[in-house]
């Protein structure tokens, strides 16, 4: 009998959760408790609302995480401890998955992401061949202080929406006013086609990767069609204790309002 092949119409899209004990900043970071959870758990649980997503799993190397995801029902990925970047750790989750066409590579530590953001982001790519990768980024105003802050990454795109450039520094520079054109941040959320997320983790790090000490520039440097969603999804993440208890207030806010507003009786 001949073999049939699946259609390449057919798409699996897999969410994959990055999380990894030794946090230079904030050690142990996906177990931190935010509201009575660990931290990974509150991504997992917003991850669980998307309607795009087949299939969702943590990637990590440590043992406590690992148990701390099966523990409240999360699907776990062991990686090796020595991936230099973490698009190399999710390739090595991915493989446990052959059925996957699409990878979304979700950040472990941003509690608050917007699950509509990550659905998006999921279809772009399935509807899309061309596309080698899709990412986001959220305006902002030139006159924001976070246009100057080296932590906080831009991006410019093409007129079609489509990356151009990723920069720590204030991108573009605005020599003259452009009514209308904004700074975007960066948000750190990536979506691969299968194939191209298995070519990217043979590259060695390009130079402006080097220079920037930023992933998405190998892809670029290599010719990488990159999509860049503008979105309004400003949710922070978690990089210190600092940011874990602000996240905590918004987290315990929202719950508040979400109780208050069950509670109310329409008449």
């Amino acid at each position: 009998m001949p073999i049939i092949h699946p259609s390449p119409a057919l798409t699996y899209i897999l969410g994959v959760l990055p999380a990894r004990w030794g946090s230079t900043r904030f050690p142990g970071k996906p177990l931190h408790l935010i509201a009575g959870k660990p931290l990974i758990q509150h991504v997992w649980e917003r991850c669980q609302q998307c309607t795009q997503l087949d299939e969702i799993i943590v990637a990590t190397d440590d043992e406590r995480i690992r148990d701390a995801v099966i523990a409240f029902g999360g699907k776990v990925a062991m990686t090796s401890p020595d991936h230099p970047t973490g698009t190399d750790r999710i390739a090595e989750a991915a493989q446990m998955v052959p059925q996957a066409t699409h990878i979304v590579n979700i950040q472990g530590d941003e509690p608050l992401i917007d699950p509509a953001l990550i659905d998006e982001l999921a279809s772009t790519m399935a509807a899309d061949p061309s596309l080698d990768m899709a990412t986001a980024a959220n305006p902002l105003d030139p006159a924001d202080p976070a246009v100057h802050d080296p932590n906080v990454v831009k991006v410019v795109t093409a007129l079609d929406g489509r990356a151009l450039y990723f920069s720590r520094s204030p991108l573009p520079f605005f020599r003259n006013p452009v009514a209308g054109l904004p700074v975007l941040r960066h948000k750190g959320i990536y979506a691969f086609q299968r194939s191209f997320l298995e070519r990217y983790v043979t590259w060695p790090p390009s130079p402006l990767e080097q220079a920037e000490s930023l992933e998405q520039l190998r892809a670029l440097e290599n010719g990488a069609s990159i999509k860049v969603l503008i979105t309004s999804d400003t949710s922070p993440g978690v990089d210190t204790p600092e940011q874990a208890r602000e996240v905590e207030i918004l987290l315990r806010s929202h719950f508040s309002q979400s109780l208050t507003h069950s509670n109310t009786i329409t008449p």
